[in-house]
């Protein structure tokens, strides 16, 4: 007897042992900030989706938890938990043996395995107390199942030994969808009654049904990026080929300008030769006639100079003396030391003009110019109040007025209404989170979560300025608030907890998160001159993009962190768009693309991000898809 109660509080004491991710006893228990324990190689597989930000969201709760470098591996170890599974394997003999299903029959007090579960009793059995269940008639009725359905799944027998904490003799049978926890039947009526429940053995199926479907649909997504990395490594091949092809004629430009280069340079050294040789026959031409001079002198003197002049005739010394006449002439001519001067002045002041710059140019590698293009402008059936992404091809629109509601509406211009949610309600503004919940904003001051399937989950309270509520979500899924205050609210994503209040230098009417956690603020048409800043969570400020007076800026974030702002320009109509990168807290400058013909009616404005090639803009009554081309 004293065996058969280990052998319960064993498998009773399993279940609070068990990690929500794995469904398997804890294997180094960690616990995150909110409490809420799981496997830590568990951890290190849901953190292998969300590298790109500094914080990991409780499977369970919502809550956050900061991380640091080593992420996972420095959240601490659930101690106490720890100790109780190495209590539970010591008792047990070896891992899981609850969970692998070995149980014995406890209808009876020998022992035996069990080969069916009877739903009615909460009893396992074995083969002779099945036989009993199935001759005597006091068991009549009873709902009997096989331990070879059990293990193999095809039905559940859940957590029907637990009991419930309030009701002592209750099993807690049932699930409540918005609460999402266990309850019996008398906590339906006490506390949950407007609550969506469902039957635990349905829920159960259901959810194994969602598994099942996601699993092939996992499938079919690891073949889809599959053959897409194949494409990838395939357009790889095409950029090495082409970028080959480029290095090849860089290579052929450079080979033509060298020859061209060495022609050029062959052609000057035979000018250089010519004027070489120009200049030394002028020299060599100076050169002789000195000597000339020199040769006539040395024969002049030599007739004059004789020590027999003074025994000479009459006709001997005038011809001598004619000789002398001669030579002192000849003795008088100026001797040319200019002209040689000269021309190594010619020559020195031969220069050589280089070539113009364009000459010697290779050539560049031409990009196509970033533009924007405008691929389809919507007319809407009324003023829009409101914008938000909804895929990515696709927004939801918010109307006021009259018409009220909300719209989907694609880029071939299809549109449907979403009815999820009661459509005939003034709503203000709209953000879709990432599993298709929403938060709608209906006043200054309250906004409401909805489930995918339309059930109200939480309402926001907000301290109101006389404006509504804008509405946008962080890629971590946090919901952001703006309200035309020197502030922006960031709560969780389930809307129940503020996490965060940001202070802001300009009065706020646009709120867009990047990856990293910093907030890109827009004050619109609040303030004029219209600003666009950076803030980091502690309310640190880059220094802020400023609008001409009577241009309004309106902001929004794409999923690579790019931050695309446009300049709106009522007086002049006109809308330009600017492509800025962060540089900290900063945004600087990368592309002005070209303006866009768009109607103007108002200053009242939506720029929303839907890819990283496409924005959708909206005023007033008319809506644009914007594709850009980088």
């Amino acid at each position: 007897m004293a065996e058969k109660i280990e052998i319960e509080k064993a498998s009773s004491s399993s279940q609070n042992l068990i990690c929500p991710l794995c469904l398997d006893i804890f294997d180094e228990p960690t616990i995150l900030m909110c409490g809420h324990t799981f496997c830590r190689k568990c951890l290190k597989k849901y953190d292998l989706t969300h590298q790109d930000i500094d914080h990991m969201v409780c499977p369970l709760c919502r809550e956050i938890t900061k991380l640091s470098a080593n992420r996972v591996d420095d959240l601490r170890l659930n101690v106490s938990i720890n100790g109780f599974v190495d209590d539970y394997h010591a008792k047990c003999g070896g891992m899981n043996s609850v969970l692998e299903m070995n149980h014995k029959c406890t209808a009876c007090k020998f022992q035996e395995d069990a080969v069916s579960f009877c739903r009615t009793c909460n009893n396992y059995m074995c083969d002779k107390c099945l036989q009993c269940h199935q001759r005597l008639s006091v068991f009549e009725g009873h709902e009997i199942v096989s331990m070879e359905d059990v293990i193999e799944g095809k039905v559940s027998i859940g957590h029907l030994f637990e009991k419930c904490f309030i009701h002592k003799q209750e099993n807690k049978d049932m699930f409540c969808d918005d609460c999402k926890v266990r309850v019996c039947l008398r906590c339906v009526v006490v506390g949950h009654k407007v609550h969506n429940i469902k039957n635990q053995s349905d829920f159960e199926q259901e959810l194994r049904r969602k598994v099942t479907a996601l699993t092939q649909q996992c499938a079919a997504k690891k073949a889809e990026l599959e053959k897409n990395i194949q494409n990838i490594e395939e357009q790889r091949h095409e950029v090495h080929t082409a970028m080959q092809k480029l290095l090849d004629d860089v290579r052929q430009a450079y080979s033509i300008k060298v020859k061209e280069m060495e022609g050029n340079l062959q052609d000057l050294i035979e000018q250089i030769n010519e004027l070489k040789r120009s200049f030394e026959d002028d020299l060599n031409i100076l050169k002789s006639k000195d000597r000339q001079r020199i040769k006539s002198i040395c024969s002049s003197i030599t007739l004059v100079y004789n020590d027999r002049l003074g025994h000479l005739e009459t006709d001997s010394l005038s011809a001598h003396n004619l000789l002398c006449d001669e030579l002192e002439a000849m003795l008088k001519e100026v001797t040319d030391r200019t002209t040689a001067e000269v021309i190594a002045k010619k020559a020195q002041e031969k220069r050589l003009n280089p070539g113009d710059k364009s000459c010697l140019d290779l050539g560049f590698i031409s990009v196509a110019d970033p533009k924007l293009e405008r691929m389809k402008c919507i007319d809407l059936r009324e003023r829009m109040i409101g914008m938000t992404r909804y895929t990515h091809t696709s927004v939801a629109i918010v109307y006021g007025s009259s018409a009220r509601g909300i719209d989907i509406i694609d880029t071939a211009g299809g549109t449907e209404q979403y009815t999820n949610i009661p459509h005939d309600v003034g709503y203000e503004d709209i953000v879709f989170e990432r599993d298709n919940a929403l938060c709608v904003s209906t006043s200054s001051t309250e906004a409401h979560m909805y489930s995918p399937n339309g059930s109200r989950k939480a309402t926001i309270n907000v301290s109101g300025t006389g404006y509504y509520l804008r509405l946008n979500r962080s890629p971590s899924n946090e919901i952001l608030i703006a309200n035309a205050a020197n502030k922006v609210y960031i709560y969780d994503p389930t809307g129940s907890t503020l996490k965060h209040t940001v202070p802001t230098k300009h009065r706020t009417w646009e709120a867009s998160s990047t990856r990293s956690g910093l907030i890109v603020t827009s004050s619109c048409e609040l303030t004029n001159p219209s600003v666009v800043t950076v803030y980091d969570r502690d309310g640190n400020a880059g220094e802020s993009l400023q609008a001409p007076m009577y241009v309004y800026l309106y902001a929004t974030v794409d999923e690579q962190d790019r931050v695309y702002v446009a300049s709106v320009d009522k007086k002049n109509r006109k809308v330009v768009i600017r492509l800025y990168d962060l540089d900290g807290l900063n945004l600087k400058e990368r592309v002005e693309f070209n303006a866009l013909n768009m109607t103007l009616y108002n200053k009242w404005c939506y720029l929303v991000s839907l890819s990283p090639d496409l924005l959708a803009f909206a005023c007033w009554k008319k809506l644009y898809f914007i594709k850009i081309s980088l």
